[in-house]
């Protein structure tokens, strides 16, 4: 039991390095991300003085 789970924990461990994108997109990605929550923030940055 114990060495079929340190096998399976292996093999798991030799294909768990492989990203599906290079890194660069993962960066970009993010970047876009955080630019859309900024712009989202900025657009709703008057709400609470309309009242």
């Amino acid at each position: 039991m114990h060495a079929t789970l340190i096998a399976a924990a292996e093999t798991a461990a030799e294909h768990s390095d492989a990203l599906p994108f290079a890194p660069a997109v993962f960066g970009v990605g993010a970047f876009a991300g955080l630019v859309a929550m900024l712009l989202v923030t900025y657009a709703f940055r008057s709400v609470g003085t309309r009242h």
